[in-house]
């Protein structure tokens, strides 16, 4: 899939949790959402990414997500 639609949506996830008031939280409910709905190819190239270009795009809050809690 083109990285740049994988970016889009996982910055509407992350658009989507923005308000939460625990910080932590929110990040592992962005990473549950993405190893529930996307398949692994998708997690694999979306953290390829933030790995390899340093999340260029990517909202903080989802980098932290995708480092911290991703399932691969």
């Amino acid at each position: 899939m083109d990285i740049q639609r994988l970016i889009s949506m996982a910055n509407q996830i992350g658009d989507f949790y923005e308000s939460y008031p625990n910080q932590s939280h929110a990040q592992k409910d962005i990473a549950e959402h993405i190893n529930k709905f996307w398949a692994l190819s998708m997690r694999k190239q979306i953290a390829e990414y933030v790995s390899e270009q340093s999340g260029a795009g990517i909202h903080a809050q989802v980098q932290n997500a995708i480092k911290a809690h991703l399932k691969l």
